[in-house]
Order: structure tokens, then sequence, then C-alpha cells
């Protein structure tokens, strides 16, 4: 992993180093059953009964329960956000190997990942996130004021945008053409700094 950033990031979280810890006192039967309610859960599905019946077992004190949960929750969100086409499979039980967890451990992560619910999962989990209003709409054109009360504004062009959001709002501004053109060259220089970071091996997911 020296020449690459683990898919959790280039500082594991806490929540994950914790369970990573109480996975090794943990059986094979309780885990599936814990991860098998984290997952019903990122669905959107209603746990509570499930998660009582676990909590009831008596095998894992109630902070222990939620150290795993947490971690589990934490680990299937960071995995999920990222495209399979990014996110090879082997490369995430890689991950997981130098986190300790154990190999019957990581084999049932892989499988809700790289499985057949995953779409379920993202889906979900797009619903379940913030959003912000998307642009439906946008118009500009250029125009000059030959009235206005600032002379140092008469015969000056400038942008006038319009854009209709997805929440059915809409935004009207006046750009001045200088403004326009600072506005164009940020984001070109974003875009080129943008790509030149995804050319730094240390932050490729690599195959």
């Amino acid at each position: 992993m020296a020449d690459r950033t683990s898919f959790l990031g280039g500082r594991i979280p806490v929540e994950v180093e914790i369970m990573a810890k109480h996975l090794k006192d943990l059986d094979k039967e309780l885990f599936r059953k814990i991860l098998k309610v984290v997952v019903n859960a990122v669905e959107g599905k209603d746990c509570r009964d499930s998660m009582k019946l676990i909590a009831d077992n008596g095998t894992l004190s109630e902070e222990q329960l939620s150290h795993v949960i947490a971690g589990i929750y934490r680990l299937l969100k960071d995995a999920l956000r990222l495209p399979t086409s990014s996110l090879k499979q082997e490369v995430f039980k890689e991950d997981l190997r130098e986190l300790r967890i154990s190999e019957e451990f990581i084999t049932d992560f892989a499988s809700v990942v790289f499985g057949n619910r995953r779409a379920a999962l993202e889906a979900a989990a797009e619903k379940q996130g913030p959003r912000l209003p998307a642009i439906e709409e946008f118009r500009w054109r250029v125009d000059v004021a030959i009235s206005t009360s600032s002379l140092s504004r008469a015969l000056q062009p400038s942008i006038l945008m319009q854009m209709k959001l997805t929440n059915g709002s809409s935004h009207r501004f006046e750009v001045p053409v200088n403004k326009f053109q600072e506005l164009r060259y940020n984001v070109a220089l974003i875009l080129k700094e943008m790509n030149d970071l995804e050319k730094r091996s240390v932050l490729k997911i690599q195959d």
C-alpha cells in the first residue's frame, strides 16, 4: 500500500479501526447477523427488532456492539461510494487485510460490496444522502446597457444569466464580461489541478 491510498482514505476512520479490533473476538455467525442488519439499514429498512435480538444475545456489550455496527456501516458506505471500475475486489480485500481482519469476514464484506445487492445499496445510499438542487435549465445572453445611472457602466457589455433548478426555483444574475473571463480562467485552472492530482499514483486506486 506504499504507492497508493486505501479506499478508506489516507487516514483510516477511527470507527473502522475500533471495529477491526472487536472483530478479532467475534464468531462468524454473530458477525454475519450484524452485517445483515447493517446492510438492511443501508437499504433503508427498519432494523430495530433485529438489532434488539442481537443485543439481547449478550455476547457483546452494548458498547462493543455499537462500535462494530458503526465500523461496518462506515466501511460499507466508503466502499459503495466508489464505482467498481475504480475499486477492484482484490484491492478492497487487500485493504481489509491491512486492518488484520480475518479472511472469512473479508469474504463476507466483499460479497456485499461486489455482490448482486450492490445496485440496491447504491440507490438507497443516494436517496438517503444530502442532495443539493441541480441545474435543470440554463439561459444566457450578452446585454449592453444604453441608459444607466452609472456612467462607468454605460455601453459596457455584460452577460445576463438565468437558471432554473430542479427544486423549481429560478435565479437571474448579471456578470460583467471581465468577471466572466476571470471565472472562466479559474474554472480552467481548477480542472487542470484536478487532472494533475489524478495523475499522481499516490491518489489512485490501482488495479
